[in-house]
């Protein structure tokens, strides 16, 4: 099984990439965190010729640092967010780590947009933890 197959939540939309990831990265730009609906966003570039989608994500284009579009490609089913295609980037793609089947292989190497990342990022390590939900 390929390590980069996934999909949205309620299934309309899959996609596998048969190479192999060229970045794993953390994204702490607003846009990746309004997206998400959280701090940052993992992603995973991909070559974007690899990329095959099997059903028809809706696209939301937004306008980059660069001042070049970026397409955020999301279910407009469910509203998962899938993918984003960078046109100052060009060939590559950033998958939505979240949407990949098997996420047991994450290990992020790099991080974008540290300038607006959210301050508490830092202070993890204080956290009390629960292996699930607490009751």
């Amino acid at each position: 099984m390929s390590k980069l197959k996934g999909g949205c939540m309620c299934g309309d939309i899959r996609f596998d990439c048969s190479d192999e990831p060229n970045v794993t990265a953390v994204c702490h730009c607003p846009d990746c965190q309004k997206l998400c609906g959280t701090a940052f966003s993992i992603v995973v570039g991909i070559n974007s010729d690899s990329l095959v989608v099997d059903g028809e994500p809706n696209v939301f284009e937004t306008v980059g640092q660069s001042g070049q579009a970026v397409e955020r490609n999301f279910c407009g089913k469910c509203g998962s967010p899938l993918y984003s295609v960078v046109h100052s980037m060009p060939g590559t793609t950033f998958l939505k780590a979240g949407t990949l089947d098997d996420t047991s292989w994450l290990d992020p190497t790099i991080e974008f947009f540290c300038e607006t990342a959210q301050p508490w990022i830092q202070k993890a390590d204080n956290r009390v933890k629960f292996p699930l939900m607490p009751e």
